[in-house]
């Protein structure tokens, strides 16, 4: 169902946009990379994290560790971790291992890691652990809305 979803919500902002799914399950970067024939950095990690009430998706290429001090200056006060499982199903609608950006249960900020934009094409989730969507970056902007950052960078 969840791909399915992906799908239309995509196509509602560009027909050509289409979801791939497979048979094996590409729900780490390592499976999603060898299943897609690219190098892990294209693949597209959407990681929930919750900062007190305050929850934010980030985006970033495959290769790229967060930096926890980014998070809380973004999302606010209290200690940032990774949401829950629950939490995340939750929150994007998605389980962990097929979450992607786009039509989430609730509205929370979407930031998008400029580490992404090296590509011509990454590769996100598309609502299920055996799914992807190959999309450029603008393209992944203009779709969610989403903040450009650098994740690594503390200002």
């Amino acid at each position: 169902m969840s791909i399915r979803k992906v799908t239309e919500y995509v196509k509602s902002f560009d027909e050509t946009l289409e979801p791939i799914e497979f048979v094996e399950k590409t729900n780490t970067v390592e499976e999603a990379a060898k299943a897609l024939g690219v190098q892990g950095a294209q693949i597209a990690k959407s990681i929930l994290f919750k900062s007190g009430d305050s929850y934010g998706l980030f985006v970033t290429a495959g290769d790229i560790r967060i930096n926890q001090k980014k998070v809380k200056q973004l999302l606010g006060s209290g200690k940032p971790k990774l949401a829950s499982p629950d939490e995340v199903e939750e929150i994007t609608g998605y389980q962990v291992g097929g979450v992607c950006p786009f039509a989430l249960n609730k509205d929370v900020p979407i930031y998008l890691d400029q580490s992404m934009k090296r590509f011509d094409i990454v590769f996100t989730a598309a609502g299920t652990s055996h799914s992807a969507l190959p999309i450029t970056f603008d393209k992944l902007q203009e779709i969610t809305k989403g903040h450009v950052i650098d994740t690594q960078t503390v200002e």
